[in-house]
């Protein structure tokens, strides 16, 4: 069985404690292979060799620095069958969601983030006839990423990154339940190059090794994507610390769907929002609000392509749907259906654990489901299920449905459904969300801020806005 190893000064090395975790493999329900249980002697050793390599770093001439960040995104694209194997393995998505997505973007966000630090500009200020000011924008210096299980390479490359183009060193924590493919990007990181301590990858734990980077009084500033309860506490944490912080927390997103929207792409899109990764992405739109005269034609159509819907294999490149990432979270998903029939839904398909057979058998399967007759208040509407499970609503009126959208404490995106530009324009104005799509889903510039509002994080990550958050700005100013 395989041992997973920590990536620290260059070397792939095990825990200072050589501790282990089980790693199971999500859709056979069994153990495939070990985690490293790390610890703050780990942080400590990786600290030392961040901090060691950061000078040579940020003074590397800045082409020779992204070009070797484009090398490890040639890497990622060259072996991107194995790392999209390697995450269907550990997460329990198909293999042809990695495949088509998350590798693809991964490979995307390094060489994304290694051009961008080639266009970086400063800002001047002319003091007529007296001086000058520009503003320089720097590295901070070691800084901490902690990614989360759902989206294990695009998700930890999105952090890093932009944190490396900048001029930083990295100390970075995968998730323990998926950890498989950022150790074998510690593995490209050797074959492209990349200079010993520039990026170190510890696994293990949240409240061992991961606590241990947020409090570390060498490391600038955390980059943190996982849930809002974590958040809150990585918050409290840094604040007296005095460290920056980025934090991309839960959601809970509305579908907007207005009865002017084209109706097939509507549908086909919606099935996609709402199940893509067995619903386990932040983004996934898992409240589905339906104009009043359409409800019925929507509800019938979109319960018949739900039911149809078939599980498998997520080594399988014809599977469409996976299983869930652990068995303790297939009991969470499960415990909020039978919460959602306690408040008063009618499960309209799915709403079952999925036995499988031969050695899928005890894999963690859920079948897709679709939940009515809930009010906007109650606690499946209102808190972050993260699985195969979506609840309808009927709306009368824009108003109706903004309301309805906002409701409850996320705000991290909301999809709007109509042919009018205007109310396109004028709901999504509206909306109290980081992002809003109309008529499409998950359709990403890499240029562009992302992140939410109210529970759903603080700060922004994408494009300049995750360079300035790795930088800090110094003025200088010349008297003429």
């Amino acid at each position: 069985m395989e041992k997973i190893l920590n990536y620290i000064a260059g070397n792939l090395v095990e825990p200072s404690h050589s501790a282990y975790l089980d790693n199971y493999e999500p859709g056979r329900g069994k153990v495939y292979s070990w985690v490293p249980d790390s610890d703050e002697h780990d942080v400590e050793m990786a600290f030392s060799a961040a901090k060691k390599a950061f000078s040579a770093w940020k003074n590397m001439p800045l082409e020779q620095r992204c070009a070797i960040l484009q090398r490890l995104a040639d890497k990622i694209g060259e072996n991107k069958a194995a790392l999209a194997l390697a995450e269907a393995k550990d997460n329990g998505k198909p293999v042809s969601l990695a495949l088509q997505v998350d590798i693809p973007r991964a490979e995307s966000n390094m060489r994304f983030f290694a051009t961008a630090a080639l266009h970086w500009s400063s800002e001047s200020h002319i003091m007529e006839n007296e001086a000058i000011n520009y503003t320089h924008r720097k590295p901070i210096g070691v800084v901490g990423c902690i990614s989360p299980w759902n989206l294990p390479l695009y998700l930890f490359t999105w952090k890093i990154a932009p944190a490396l183009a900048a001029g930083n060193c990295v100390i970075a924590k995968p998730s323990e339940l998926t950890p498989m493919t950022a150790f074998l990007l510690s593995k490209l990181a050797i074959e492209a190059g990349l200079p010993a301590g520039v990026l170190n990858i510890l696994h293990g734990l949240g409240p061992k090794v991961g606590d241990a980077i947020v409090k570390h009084p060498g490391i600038k500033a955390i980059s943190f994507t996982g849930g809002t309860a974590t958040g809150a506490y990585i918050a409290s944490t840094v604040a007296p610390m005095f460290k920056k912080v980025s934090l991309e927390l839960g959601g809970k997103n509305a579908n907007l769907i207005f009865a002017d929207a084209d109706f097939n792409e509507m549908l086909s899109h919606t099935l996609r929002s709402s199940f893509a990764n067995q619903g386990q992405i932040c983004l996934c739109g898992s409240r589905i609000l339906v104009e009043s005269s359409i409800y019925d034609q929507f509800k019938e159509a979109f319960v018949a392509k739900v039911a149809a819907m078939q599980l498998g294999d997520p080594l399988v490149e014809s599977t469409k749907m996976g299983a869930l990432v652990s068995e303790a979270h297939m009991n969470k998903v499960l415990g909020y259906i039978e919460l959602a029939k306690s408040e008063g839904g009618r499960v309209l398909c799915g709403g079952h654990r999925v036995q499988m057979e031969g050695e899928l058998a005890n894999g963690y399967y859920v079948a897709p489901t679709v939940i009515e007759g809930l009010g906007p208040h109650c606690r499946t509407n209102m808190e972050e299920i993260f699985g195969p499970v979506v609840t309808l609503q009927k709306f009368d009126n824009e108003e109706e449905a903004i309301e309805l959208a906002n409701t409850g404490s996320y705000g991290l995106s909301a999809t709007i459904w109509t042919s009018q530009l205007q109310r396109a324009h004028r709901v999504a104005s509206e909306l109290h969300t980081g992002i809003v799509w109309v008529n499409c889903w998950l359709l990403r510039d890499l240029r562009t801020p992302f992140g939410g509002v109210k529970s759903s994080g603080v700060g922004r990550e994408g494009g300049w806005e995750a360079m300035r958050f790795f930088t800090e700005p110094q003025n200088v100013c010349i008297k003429l």
